[in-house]
């Protein structure tokens, strides 16, 4: 179960036939973000795991998951802007229900990734799953 944001990731990368333009489309994304302020740029935010510097903000209100990110590499700030539209907006339960991996597979960013970025995306992952769960 993925958010109709997401749902509207697929569709565009439907259209993107070749690689190279569906990696534009994502570090596109990432530049459209918002910057996460410095002061939330520390230690408890960071995500260990990733090759690159990587921060995520989450919150929780009413139940609804939401969260910020960062990172100091564009490809995968791009990253952290799709699991933003994958996960923002769920309420905690259907946070935990995604099956983030198979909804980026969807996107056919498993066979595009190093493993290093992949690592750093299954990291991004479980800490969104460990805040969710935590409630």
């Amino acid at each position: 179960m993925a958010s109709p944001d997401f749902e509207e990731i697929v569709e565009d990368f439907e259209f993107l036939e070749d690689w190279e333009d569906r990696y534009r489309f994502v570090i596109d994304m990432g530049k459209a973000m918002d910057p996460l302020p410095d002061a939330l740029k520390a230690p408890a935010t960071k995500v260990d795991g990733c090759a690159s510097q990587v921060w995520l903000h989450p919150t929780v209100s009413d139940g609804v998951f939401t969260f910020d990110g960062e990172s100091d590499a564009m490809i995968v700030r791009g990253l952290v802007a799709v699991l933003r539209k994958l996960y923002n907006g769920l309420t905690l339960e259907e946070v935990l229900a995604v099956d983030a991996h198979g909804e980026m597979a969807r996107l056919g960013l498993n066979d595009h990734l190093s493993a290093q970025r992949s690592n750093g995306v299954r990291a991004m992952i479980e800490r969104i799953r460990l805040v969710a769960s935590a409630g």
